[in-house]
Order: C-alpha cells, then sequence, then structure tokens
C-alpha cells in the first residue's frame, strides 16, 4: 500500500518542532505582533532576552579558551599561529577601512540629513550622556593595557575575550614548550572540557526562540514602528551600504577561497536568525564556532580569528559610525570639507576598534569623532538615538559575516582551510549536526601503519564460535 502523505498541520508542527530556524521565525513575528499590540507588556520582556545573552555569555569565555587551546596544541606551531593573527589583523584593517569609505561616499552622495534644519540648541546632550553611563572610549595605551589579564580567574569572571585569547595562547605555548610526555592529561582535559560547554550551548539554544520573542516585543513596544517613518532615508542609506558592502565581502570570498556566500548564509541561517532576534552576535558565537570548524576551517584558526573579531572588525559599525557622523552634520547645517572628511575616516579608523562590550559605544565614538573635529555640537549625536536600536539588525549582520568571512580567508591564506570539505558542508552534500560528531569515512592508511601491521591472534573454533553465538 501506498505510504499516507502527512497532513499540512502535521507537517507544519514537525518543521516547528525539529527547526530552529521555524521556531525562531515564529517567535521574531509573535514579538512584532505582541509589542504593536501590546506596547506595556513587550517593555515588560526585557528580562527573556536578556536572560538569554547572559546564559551565551557565561560560555563564551570558557568555549574560546578551550578552542585556542587545543587548536595550538594540535597544530604544533606556535610561528603558524602567530601568522594566522598577523594576516587577521591586517584583514580586518582592510575590511573596517573599505566599510568606512562606503558609508562616507553613501553619505555624501544620498544626504541622509540635509532636509532636517534641525536647531542644535535645542537637542538635548544629557541624553546621550544617560545613554552612555557616562563612560568614555579607551585610548590605545588604556586598549592594550585592558587586553592584559591582571589575573588568571579575573580574565574569565569579565567575561573580557582579548585576555582570554592571551590567556590561551600563553597555556597553548606553554604545552608545545612542555611536550605531551611532561602534561599527558593536560590537552585531554581541555578537550573534554570543550565537548562539555558544547553540550551546554545546546541546551542553551532551546531558549532562543523565546529570547527572539522577547527582545522583538521590548524594541518594537519601546520604540514603535513610527520611527522608521521619521528617519526612513538614514535607515534605507544604511541598509543599501551594508548590502553593497555584503557584496564585496561575498566577491572576495569568492576570489580568496572559491566559497559561496550565499550558500554559506543558508548553513548558518539559524544563527543569522537569532543573532537579528537577539540584536547581539554574541548569542551566536559558540554556534558559529561549531560550524566554521565542522566546514572545515582549522581550530586554531578559528579560535584566534573569530573572537578577535568581535574586537577589531565590526564592519557593520564602521558603516553606521561614517554614515552617522555625516548625516548629524548635515541635519545641523555643518558643511565638513574633504579635510575634515579624511579626518572623520582616521579617526573612526581608531575609535572604531575596541567597542565590543561597552555601553553605548557607538553614541561614545560619535561624541569623540564630533569634538575631534570641533564643528560638529556634542549634542547632535541625540539625533541617533531614537533610531539607534533600529540599526542594530544592519550592524548584526554586517559585523557577523565580515568576521565569518575574515575566517575563511585566513585559513585559506596560511592553509588552514579544507576547502573541498568546505564546498561540500555548504552545498549540502555533506549534512552535519552539531549536537554528535557526524561519521568520517575511515583513514586505512592511518588504521593499520605500514611498519606495523594488525596481527590477528588464532583463537579455537569452538571459543570463536561461542563469541558469535
Amino acid at each position: 500500500m501506498p505510504q499516507s502523505v502527512p497532513s499540512l498541520p502535521r507537517r507544519v508542527a514537525r518543521i516547528l518542532r525539529t527547526s530552529l530556524f521555524a521556531q525562531v521565525a515564529c517567535a521574531l513575528v509573535l514579538g512584532i505582533v505582541v509589542g504593536k499590540l501590546w506596547p506595556d507588556l513587550g517593555a515588560d520582556l526585557q528580562p527573556l532576552g536578556d536572560g538569554f545573552i547572559r546564559l551565551i555569555k557565561t560560555i563564551i569565555s570558557p568555549l574560546v579558551f578551550c578552542v585556542v587551546v587545543v587548536g595550538i596544541a594540535k597544530a604544533g606551531d606556535l610561528k603558524a599561529f602567530g601568522r594566522i593573527g598577523l594576516k587577521a589583523l591586517i584583514w580586518f584593517e582592510v575590511a573596517s577601512t573599505a566599510a568606512l569609505i562606503i558609508g562616507l561616499v553613501a553619505a555624501n552622495v544620498v544626504q541622509p540629513g540635509s532636509s532636517m534644519n534641525v536647531d542644535p540648541s535645542s537637542l538635548d546632550a544629557s541624553a546621550v550622556d544617560a545613554k552612555t553611563n557616562g563612560g568614555s572610549l579607551p585610548s590605545t595605551t588604556e586598549f592594550v593595557l585592558n587586553a592584559l589579564p591582571t589575573s588568571f580567574i579575573g580574565a574569565f569572571a569579565e567575561n573580557s575575550l582579548l585576555q582570554v585569547l592571551v590567556l590561551a595562547c600563553l597555556v597553548g605555548a606553554a604545552l608545545l614548550h612542555l611536550g605531551h610526555t611532561k602534561v599527558p592529561q593536560v590537552l585531554p582535559a581541555i578537550e573534554q572540557a570543550q565537548e562539555v560547554i558544547f553540550a551546554i550551548v545546546g541546551f542553551v539554544m532551546r531558549l532562543a526562540p523565546i529570547a527572539v520573542f522577547g527582545a522583538m516585543a521590548v524594541l518594537v513596544g519601546q520604540y514603535g514602528l513610527g520611527v522608521m517613518e521619521t528617519y526612513a532615508k538614514l535607515i534605507i542609506l544604511c541598509y543599501a551600504a551594508a548590502a553593497v558592502f555584503i557584496a564585496l565581502l561575498a566577491v572576495a570570498l569568492k576570489v580568496v577561497t572559491g566559497l559561496s556566500l550565499w550558500q554559506f548564509l543558508r548553513y548558518i541561517r539559524e544563527e543569522m536568525l537569532l543573532a537579528l532576534g537577539t540584536a547581539s552576535t554574541e548569542s551566536v558565537l559558540p554556534r558559529v564556532m561549531q560550524k566554521l570548524r565542522k566546514a572545515g576551517a582549522r581550530d586554531d584558526a578559528v579560535g584566534l580569528v573569530l573572537p578577535t573579531g568581535y574586537s577589531f572588525n565590526l564592519d557593520g559599525a564602521s558603516l553606521y559610525l561614517s554614515i552617522g557622523t555625516l548625516f548629524i552634520a548635515q541635519a545641523v547645517g555643518v558643511d565638513l570639507s574633504l579635510s575634515q572628511q579624511i579626518t572623520v575616516l582616521l579617526v573612526l579608523m581608531l575609535t572604531s576598534k575596541g567597542m565590543a562590550g561597552i555601553p553605548g559605544s557607538a553614541f561614545l565614538a560619535l561624541s569623540a569623532t564630533a569634538s575631534s573635529l570641533g564643528a560638529i555640537p556634542a549634542g547632535a549625536v541625540a539625533l541617533l538615538l531614537g533610531v539607534d536600536r533600529i540599526m542594530d539588525s544592519m550592524r548584526v549582520v554586517t559585523n557577523l559575516l565580515g568576521n565569518c568571512v575574515a575566517v575563511f580567508a585566513v585559513s585559506r591564506w596560511e592553509g588552514a582551510l579544507d576547502a573541498d570539505r568546505a564546498k561540500k558542508v555548504l552545498s549540502g552534500e555533506i549534512v552535519v549536526t552539531l549536537d554528535d560528531e557526524e561519521p568520517e569515512a575511515p583513514d586505512l592508511k592511518k588504521a593499520v601503519p605500514a611498519e606495523e601491521p594488525a596481527a590477528v591472534p588464532a583463537q579455537p573454533a569452538k571459543e570463536t564460535a561461542s563469541e558469535v553465538g
């Protein structure tokens, strides 16, 4: 008899039960509906998103530490790890500078703030102080010193990724120096801890739809959809500039590695939707690290490039900062000369680094840029308070894709990428799962070394028969 086809409701129910992407997508729509219809209730759902991000943040530091240590120890070459870091920094600087230039060109062509005619005296600069909690961006010296840990435990307690990376590099280097004979149990213990952390990631990710629902309800409940009409020109420009930059990333990825960015987007669609819903790239860092490793990128490259990019490669933030600076200048009637715009570029190249984890960092960077020019009133930065949260989606997508492309590109540059496996994984020929390792084809050459052929001991026929039976 022909097998009956499940009814539509059953198929939908099965998809919702098994697909994280479908669950997060539904939660996204429900959050928007709740925030629109019941804004007070939506605003009260903040703890749902915040709680999920807190759980993820507890995992990030130990995960990065384990991945980097294991990557260095297995690679067996500290110099190669140093080359990966240097090449990553070069890629980051080129990519973020390109994002800044694209933003400046786009803002000059479209002039998003030219028709606003805002009186600077009517703006409240104290609103920016409230957004940034009166903080400031660190200087270059402070940034370098803050990357050095003051204690082993403190780096994990403060969840400082750069400090954890420094510690992981030191531990990995020490393991290479001592060799497996002196500390035979340390590396296996770290590998086992890494597997435990990945299992915890799987547990926490089951809460992702609830987090997305709460985050979207808060966004729509607090700001409403009307803010999009007021700043429509600026919003469209930022997203269009991000699309241009992502198209350039796709070209760069294809040229350097032969991989398709569109296929990669499909591969990480669940993580991308979660990052959009929670407006946080940190919420997907553990899962993206897993997927990059499964797609053929070596552990040491993933462990170093991706977390470092969270501080040095904020492409989406760079786009937003360059467009935002010219927007507020145009809105208050300040015409910036070419030399002043070059100054904006140079200042943003510095202020955009190390922004991750600092409250209101975008406004701090904008304020620092305005102060360096001396032509834009400090209070003008408050013009972006109403639209900043809407820009999170653009920043999140661009930052995440920029860092993932950097992992593939630097890995290929250093010979740390299995390109054939990457193509098969991204095209769907190899289906990977994050809960369990997918079976790999056995390597017969490694299974039985040539110099020591496996001997099969002879056993009595009776004993063999009993074993078979």
